[in-house]
């Protein structure tokens, strides 16, 4: 080969080397049938036609799903979606049905297609297991997304322990999870109990098409347009540790945390086992055993997190801006408390006034109410009775929002005349100007219950 010859076929080479490999696209249907697809927990049609594949609701039916026979990985999906108003329905992926799980019951995570006016299309939830993972309350742009009565265009990129959405080119949702890395994806018409009026609603999707090579190359760049939530267990994402995050507890020790009327931390009443700090089920008076927690460092200006699972009938709560000074006898250190309670069970729930004992309240001070701030969900609270849940507390300056699972439940300003009069009509008027600590340490409850902790993390805000 001639110099001049050799030049041209190294340059082609190296041409060919850089550009893109083409998009090796899968169709997830045949263009003629069903057949690549199996019905599973319930009883609503399905049927393809035209390039479409169209699922009808049905009274007295639990969720039906229509799922590939074939299990998923990593993988990009996109699919164009029209569903009727009135109708929920949803996209699972990486989903399982287990015989030893709840008989069968299909289980995973689903991409939202929800035209209510709650607008949480396009967020991720975990269906029969932890539910919302990520709704949009935290994203406005998002629940624009959706066109009602119109066509959607959904992306989903779920590669490795990321899963990200968007409709129509908007980012919608954005977590981190390791729960489940492979499954089949399945379409769902969702339940409408007996309800008649929705007897008959529809949902259909067309040019759904999958690509698991690749992947890399292929997936939308890395942005911080819609804000990340994380569910690894005692662990940071890299977003995390970027936006300035760290552990409050490590998962295996008790560093950074002791007894709030002790030098070190309880020689009994508390656990930590397999990734978990529990404190443990007493005589179910208030810090009569192992006594509260609290860290050794004190905050002022932060937002912390903190996953907690309750017992039937448990009691806790979690406390900030606390002073360790003020109660040195009997009962709780002081603080400011994120209640933790299982309403149904427990008597507090009915003490106080007007429910400000409830779960996530200001306890015996602000009751927490999501409609106030969510007012198209219809519940006051979205919470796990038994399983993990996800409180929130984020404190900047005199400003303090409780969150649960995602959605605030509580706002209130400490130190203004209407918090004094708060104050004054509760349990904590012994304590002068209660509340209103620049900074304090953070504290973690025992009331004699049975409560369990996880992702303990807090960011100093500036």
């Amino acid at each position: 080969m001639k110099p001049a010859h050799l030049l041209l076929f190294i340059v082609l080479a190296v041409l060919q080397s850089a550009t893109p490999a083409k998009e090796k696209w899968q169709n997830l249907c045949n263009g003629v049938d069903l057949r690549d697809w199996r019905l599973l927990n319930g009883t609503a049609e399905f049927y393809y036609q035209d390039g479409v594949i169209t699922g009808v609701s049905q009274i007295n039916t639990p969720n039906t799903v229509l799922a590939t026979t074939k299990n998923y990985d990593d993988f990009i999906l996109e699919f164009e979606t029209l569903v009727d108003d009135g109708l929920n329905s949803g996209v699972q992926i990486r989903s399982l049905s287990l015989p030893e799980f709840k008989n069968g019951r299909v289980h995973g995570h689903q991409i939202e297609i929800d035209p209510s006016p709650r607008a949480w299309s396009g967020g991720i939830y975990d269906e029969a297991r932890r539910g919302w993972l990520y709704n949009l309350e935290g994203n406005p742009a998002g629940k624009q997304a959706f066109r009602h009565g119109q066509w959607n265009q959904y992306r989903v990129e779920a590669i490795g322990h990321s899963i990200r959405a968007w409709i129509n080119g908007i980012p919608t949702a954005d977590i981190i999870d390791e729960m489940t890395p492979s499954g089949f994806i399945a379409l769902q018409v969702h339940s409408i109990g007996n309800d008649a009026a929705l007897a008959g609603k529809i949902v259909r999707w067309r040019n759904l098409r999958i690509l698991t090579e690749n992947l890399q190359q292929y997936k939308t760049p890395e942005d911080r347009a819609i804000p990340q939530i994380s569910w690894l267990n005692n662990r940071l994402s890299e977003r995390e540790k970027s936006e300035g995050w760290q552990l409050l507890w490590d998962g295996v020790t008790t560093q950074g945390w002791r007894g709030a009327k002790l030098a070190t931390f309880p020689q009994q009443g508390w656990e930590i086992r397999d990734g978990i700090l529990t404190v443990l089920k007493s005589s179910g008076g208030e810090s009569r055993a192992g006594g509260d927690i609290v860290t050794e460092q004190r905050f002022s200006d932060f937002e912390l997190e903190v996953d907690f699972k309750l017992t039937p009938g448990a009691n806790s709560g979690i406390k900030y801006f606390v002073d360790t000074e003020l109660n040195q006898g009997e009962g709780s250190a002081i603080g400011c408390e994120y209640q933790l309670l299982d309403d149904a069970v427990h008597p507090d729930a009915n003490l106080g006034k007007s429910g400000n004992r409830t779960l996530a309240a200001l306890y015996d001070l602000i009751a927490p109410d999501a409609r106030l701030y969510a007012p198209n969900e219809n519940t006051s609270k979205r919470q796990n009775q038994y399983g993990w849940n996800r409180a929130r507390i984020v404190a900047r300056g005199r400003s303090v929002a409780h969150y649960l699972n995602g959605i605030k439940q509580v706002e209130y300003e400490r130190g203004t005349q209407m918090w004094r009069a708060l104050v004054s009509h509760s349990k904590y008027e012994v304590w002068p100007r209660f509340g209103e600590l620049p900074e304090g340490q953070i504290l973690l409850q025992e009331h004699g219950d049975e409560v369990a902790f996880r992702n303990i993390k807090i960011r100093i805000l500036k």
